[in-house]
């Protein structure tokens, strides 16, 4: 750990706004020990009380928070006279800090680093389901169909030598390039804030997204959530792809306009992979809940064991260097607030 007890101020106070669930998942034993030692902790059960939160403020240099948490700020910064870190164990941290915090001066970390190689599994996952058409005989043979009926599906497809669409060269996204091409798939991006260069080192061909689309038979989605990414799958985008193709999504619904896919995946003509969504939970009468051609998971590709344990460490990790008087790993600039989730 990079901030051992021998260089910590023990003195120093640590606000952990994680509920009892959520702790047990990111932090092993090792790690909280580790925090433990290096200082005095107050621990939110009801991470989500903002009176608790402001009570416990004063006095504290350091914030562990997690999802649903209340956001940092002017009011919560009112009671925070030393605060110097905000560390967050998940990923985008506008929905938990505000301005008011960079303006202060404020460090602000996250752990999304971690997230990506299980959320790039998942969608490696979701796009082998898609090409071999897993879901639609799973649903087939669960459905009660005979044998021969259920042994009925559109054509299927190996990796090797298929063309790949990722929509967002982001961390997840790069990650899941590494593996979709180590198998064999011709791999193709877009993504504005792509270079030639960083094409080239990726091994990947930089296209326009009308492109991309119509010349993909699996389409991975791993832009980024900002105002100009909001649905910008639409109908008329989810027209362009060819018949049989699939669209993965483990990124956020965002970016897919909902309505407009399942117009187009009640028709059978796509199929589609889907781990994210409008409204959450899904509504147990959701029509993609009974559509043949669609795989659902419940908003869980970074869920691993490994993964939730990286976050809570990540964090850790970042108090202790704060403690330490050692600089971030995986601060952020006031320029994330543009990722709103």
């Amino acid at each position: 750990m990079p901030g051992s007890p021998e260089t910590a101020d023990r003195s120093s106070r640590v606000v952990v706004a994680v509920p009892p669930h959520l702790r047990d998942q990111f932090f092993t034993a090792e790690v909280w020990q580790e925090l433990e030692r290096a200082a005095a902790l107050t621990v939110l059960d009801d991470h989500r009380d903002r009176e608790a939160l402001e009570a416990a403020l004063p006095g504290a240099r350091a914030l562990i928070l997690s999802w649903r948490a209340p956001k940092v700020d002017a009011g919560l910064l009112a009671h925070a006279d030393r605060l110097e870190l905000v560390a967050h164990t998940g990923s985008a941290v506008a929905p938990y800090v505000t301005e008011d915090v960079f303006r202060r001066g404020i460090l602000v970390t996250q752990a999304g680093d971690e997230m990506a190689r299980p959320v790039a599994e998942v969608a490696l996952a979701f796009t082998l389901s898609l090409l071999h058409r897993i879901q639609r005989f799973d649903h087939a043979l669960r459905g009660g169909q005979d044998w021969a009926a259920a042994s009925e599906a559109p054509p299927r497809h190996e990796i090797h030598g298929s063309d790949i669409g990722v929509l967002g060269a982001s961390r997840t996204g790069r990650a899941y390039i590494r593996m979709v091409r180590a198998m064999g798939a011709r791999v193709s991006v877009t993504d504005p804030y792509l270079s030639e260069a960083g094409a080239e080192e990726l091994g990947v061909r930089s296209v326009p997204l009308e492109t991309l689309l119509s010349g993909s038979r699996i389409v991975a989605v791993h832009a980024p959530v900002t105002e100009e990414t909001h649905r910008m799958i639409g109908a008329e985008q989810l027209a362009l792809m060819p018949d049989g193709a699939g669209l993965v999504n483990t990124a956020r619904s965002w970016l897919v306009d909902e309505d407009a896919l399942l117009a187009e995946l009640t028709t059978g003509r796509l199929d589609a992979a889907i781990d994210v969504f409008d409204a959450e939970p899904l509504p147990a009468d959701h029509p993609f809940r009974s559509l043949p051609n669609v795989l659902l998971t419940p908003h869980q590709a970074a869920g691993s064991v490994e993964c939730r344990q990286r976050l809570g460490t990540s964090a850790v990790n970042e108090v202790l260097r704060l403690l330490a008087g050692r600089p971030p790993v995986h601060a952020v600039s006031a320029e994330a607030l543009v990722r709103l989730r």
